[in-house]
């Protein structure tokens, strides 16, 4: 049996911490199934399980072969935009846009959502982006997209029918209508949608008409979710997608961020998922504030398995956690080549290419330590921090030299350098909270790279300034990768240890 909770403790928000947007939501029997976007990642949309809506495990990517997901020319937050994923007739059914060229929206499907997907089934009758998924009494297939329009689709082949329809876009005027739910619950049909932006004005509203088509009365309490014009910890609250709890409760995933430092505020892990309560009042929903700590909750945990903090790199395939810029072919980034090491060779010569070899994971707290194991004997590589091509530092081994490289918008710099034993290194990044005293211009944290000497001792090269590895500076979608690269020749990784410091 799952442990159950003691009355007085409290469970964190978000739920998924990290760069994960875009949350997607759909419940089949006592099993929970999330997916989020991706962005220039591969592989693309990562899904979680849970049994209790708080505790979610990766169980895969729904994109993880090439011939699902191409994005040699996606820039920086271009590629896998916003999935809704829905279960209907003993399928699961992802349904996402590409935005690279050439892509377009496209539609995969399982009986496991572990994982095989299928191939994509394109739909190019469906225009934009955020495409949702929902069908009727009779069978009817509904996609509904950002603007917010709707067309019949037939998602086994991606044929539509009829031209694109105009439906409900919220507040007259306000920006970005987008993200659409539609459910049917009760005697109504719900349109739920983002708008606002996906910045500080983010929210969300609702409409209900008796048939998926509409016509759509707008919530008089409308926007339904917003945390604009407040000093909440948890901002942009938005692109939200609703779920009934194990004991029939109804509860809101969505996005929304953690600034911190001065002004204007600057969040640096992305856009993460959280939950929040929903009750009903006059047909209507009313949701409850995006808290740190989320309400008690009336149903026992369910924990599934941790993830290890080491990954020492045993397994013939990576993790679903590891993700890479664009691609990961075989021939530049394996487990196979020299056992129990990842071994990366390198194609663009550094961080500011956009066909650089990079592998990492999700930076999940404000605070943490990532290390790892790196010989560098037949090139060289490192380990970074990123945000895009123009927003990255580095630590880096070239011979028996290390250095710090940080890549701030136009300008490149090596911070700092200093000669290195030969052999294999240990090379690390702490991430804190900045030293006080602090003021309206203190940045959110810093970083600090360095070399782990055989002892255990830190030797720092350089503490940095987080708040240029933010998506208030860097601007896009996506949020912090820590991870491991080649800069030229092979280089091989023992292990990779990422250990959070702030509980």
């Amino acid at each position: 049996m799952p442990p159950l909770r003691q009355p007085d403790e409290r469970f964190a928000n978000p739920v998924i911490p990290g760069f994960h947007p875009d949350p997607s939501i759909c419940r089949v029997g006592d099993d929970y199934y999330l997916a989020c976007s991706s962005f220039e990642y591969f592989p693309g949309v990562p899904l979680y399980h849970s049994r209790d809506l708080v505790n979610w495990t990766q169980i895969g990517n729904a994109l993880d072969r090439p011939e699902q997901l191409r994005l040699s020319d996606a820039r920086s937050s271009g590629g896998i935009y916003a999935p809704t994923l829905r279960h209907h007739d003993g399928r699961f059914w992802l349904i996402v846009t590409n935005c690279s060229e050439g892509g377009g929206n496209l539609i995969v499907t399982a009986t496991d959502p572990a994982g095989p997907w299928s191939d994509p089934i394109w739909a190019p009758g469906v225009p934009g982006i955020d495409p949702d998924l929902t069908w009727d009494e009779d069978g009817t297939c509904w996609c509904t997209v950002a603007g917010v329009s709707q067309v019949r689709l037939d998602p086994s082949t991606g044929q539509t029918y009829g031209t694109p329809h105009r439906l409900w876009s919220g507040a007259p005027g306000a920006k970005a209508p987008e993200a659409p739910h539609l459910y049917r619950i009760g005697d109504y049909w719900y349109l739920l949608i983002a708008e606002g932006g996906t910045e500080r004005c983010h929210g969300v509203s609702i409409a209900r008409g008796r048939t998926p088509a509409g016509p759509f009365e707008p919530c008089p309490g409308n926007p339904i979710l917003t945390h604009r014009g407040t000093d909440h910890p948890v901002q942009n609250t938005g692109h939200a997608d609703l779920v009934q709890g194990p004991d029939g409760s109804w509860w809101m995933v969505c996005l929304g961020v953690r600034p911190g430092g001065g002004t204007p505020g600057w969040h640096v892990l992305g856009r993460e998922t959280f939950l929040t309560p929903v009750t009903w009042v006059d047909d209507w929903p009313v949701v409850g504030q995006v808290t740190l700590d989320l309400p008690e909750l009336p149903w026992p945990l369910s924990p599934g398995p941790v993830e290890e903090h080491r990954d020492d790199f045993d397994l013939a395939e990576l993790r679903p956690s590891w993700i890479s810029l664009r691609d990961r072919p075989a021939a530049h980034c394996t487990t196979k080549e020299r056992p129990g090491w990842l071994t990366l060779r390198a194609r663009g010569g550094s961080l500011d290419e956009p066909d650089v070899v990079f592998t990492g994971r999700r930076q999940q707290h404000l605070s943490c330590r990532a290390r790892t194991l790196v010989d560098t004997a037949e090139g060289s590589g490192g380990l970074a921090v990123r945000l895009d091509e123009q927003h990255h530092y580095e630590i880096e081994v070239s011979g028996t030299r290390v250095r710090v490289v940080a890549r701030v918008g136009s300008l490149r710099t090596v911070v700092a350098e200093q000669p290195v034993p030969t052999g294999p290194v240990v090379l690390a990044v702490t991430i804190t909270e900045p030293p006080s005293p602090h003021g309206p211009c203190t940045g959110p944290d810093v970083v600090s790279l360095g070399v782990e000497q055989p002892d255990g001792t830190f030797t720092e090269l350089a503490t940095l300034d987080g708040r240029y590895l933010s998506t208030e500076v860097a601007g896009g979608f996506t949020g912090r990768v820590i991870g491991m690269y080649a800069a030229a020749g092979t280089v091989h990784f023992d292990w990779f240890d990422y250990e959070p410091l702030d509980g």
